[in-house]
């Protein structure tokens, strides 16, 4: 008769057993670091009781580029103000220019030199003022109207069909409140003839 072992068989371990083997663990995976190995040595500590010596100088070649000059500012400067103020002159020139076109002394002065027969029969019709390449296309008017100093003294070149001449006139106000006395309205042409205008008088 045979006898049949199990092949599962439970082998139980006492518990005291048990407990035992955990010192041994613990010992053999302790991180204290054993009596056997040796101990690092430690570092050498410096001290610098002294300043650090320079290092190499190296002198630089003896061919350098020269910088350039420094070039100054106010040439330019000086030439942008003078070109500023020169434009600031020539545009209070031209309204200046403008503003005695447009005067009601001057419509008057070209209405009497139009009804005069002697400055048409010299200058021919369609008398008007003359005018200048420099000024656009538009007469330039010599002189200044001040109306309330009571001062007008006008002088330009008026044309007709025949020939030009150059127009002066001049009236002033003696004192406030009086009206104005022409002293000078004339009118000499390029050939020398001289016309003197009378203003004409409403009737």
């Amino acid at each position: 008769m045979s006898l049949r072992v199990p092949l599962r068989a439970s082998v139980r371990v006492p518990r005291a057993q048990h407990f035992r083997a955990l010192p041994s663990l613990r010992a053999h995976y302790s991180t204290k670091p054993s009596e056997d190995h040796h101990a690092k040595p430690a570092p050498q500590v410096e001290t610098f009781d002294k300043t650090a010596r320079p290092g190499l100088y190296y002198p630089r070649p003896q061919r350098e580029r020269d910088l350039p000059p420094l070039q100054s500012k106010w040439p330019a400067l000086l030439a942008l103000s003078v070109a500023g103020v020169s434009a600031w002159g020539l545009f209070m020139v031209f309204v200046t220019n403008q503003e005695k076109l447009s005067s009601s002394v001057m419509q008057q002065v070209m209405n009497t030199l139009r009804e005069n027969p002697e400055l048409r029969a010299a200058l021919g019709e369609a008398i008007r003022p003359e005018p200048v390449w420099w000024m656009n296309g538009d007469p330039w008017i010599s002189g200044a109207i001040h109306m309330p100093g009571g001062n007008i003294d006008l002088s330009f070149r008026v044309k007709g069909h025949k020939g030009a001449g150059t127009l002066y006139f001049t009236s002033i106000r003696r004192e406030k409140g009086q009206p104005f006395e022409i002293l000078r309205f004339k009118v000499i042409g390029d050939d020398g003839t001289e016309i003197n205008i009378n203003p004409v008088k409403p009737s």
